[in-house]
């Protein structure tokens, strides 16, 4: 997974490229979905962000605002990775959670272990 910031503005391009990658990042639990992204850089809780997603092979960029809901500090326990949870909360955050989970349907009832639980 591949992330640019441009801080000023909020702005996130998220590439990721891998199913396994994009299983361990996404989070079913959260309303409307989200993604865990690997990061050090501060962020803090209710953070508004717009990202601009490309998942997997599929040119299309999907832009969406988030709001971080979940930070995980370098150093946490049991060696979890550092960054932010991201919730969608745009008008296309449906269609992007259906996205997610199409690509996902065989793996959304794995056992694997994921950034987040």
């Amino acid at each position: 997974m591949s992330e640019d910031t441009a801080e000023a503005k909020n702005v996130i391009s998220i590439a990721i490229k891998d199913k396994s990658v994009l299983y361990a990042a996404y989070m079913p639990f959260v309303k409307e979905g989200g993604l865990f992204i690997p990061t050090k850089k501060p962020f803090s809780i209710g953070q508004k962000l717009s990202l601009m997603i490309t998942l997997l092979e599929d040119p299309e960029k999907f832009p969406i605002e988030a709001e971080v809901v979940w930070c995980t500090p370098s150093g946490a326990q049991a060696n979890r990775a550092a960054g932010i949870g991201l919730q969608f909360t745009g008008g296309e955050s449906s269609a992007l959670k259906r996205k997610i989970e199409g690509l996902l349907v065989t793996s959304l009832q794995s056992d694997k272990p994921t950034h987040t639980l």
